[in-house]
């Protein structure tokens, strides 16, 4: 949650809308997934330890679904582990700081379209069950 935070108040920052935990259409689970003003979308893969990073295969199945791949994770574990064909981002749990861009994938066209209305019904959803739950959700323009 500490890397999470961080990330998703810089994302934020930057004007990225951002979910955590959106599941994908192959089955897997993205921890972080963030959609930029023109429509971008980024996937952050969260690694809390060297143990965590090592027990990881699914990680590469995440570059089928967006146009940047990024890795996160907080400064007691090592930057060098991770890929150099994606992007880093250092986060401390108050902010985060990206320190590799990720190279740029574009999706096609069915594939944008597809996580686009995934990432809104989803994000509706929940909006939706935490309103039913009583919790009152701030109005936010990310425009």
């Amino acid at each position: 949650m500490l890397v999470r935070r961080g990330v998703q108040r810089l994302f934020l920052d930057l004007g990225l809308a951002v979910m955590p935990e959106l599941p994908l259409a192959s089955g897997r689970r993205a921890d972080l997934v963030a959609v930029s003003r023109s429509g971008e979308i980024w996937i952050v893969e969260i690694k809390s330890s060297i143990e965590d990073w090592k027990v990881d295969k699914k990680w590469p199945d995440y570059r089928a679904h967006c146009d940047r791949l990024f890795f996160a994770t907080h400064p007691g574990v090592p930057a060098d582990i991770f890929p150099q064909d994606c992007g880093f981002i250092l986060s401390d749990g108050y902010g985060a700081e990206i320190l590799r861009e990720a190279p740029e994938h574009k999706l096609s066209g069915a594939t944008r379209k597809a996580m686009t209305l995934r990432f809104a019904r989803v994000s509706a959803a929940r909006m939706t069950l935490a309103e039913l739950s009583g919790i009152h959700l701030p109005e936010t323009d990310m425009e």
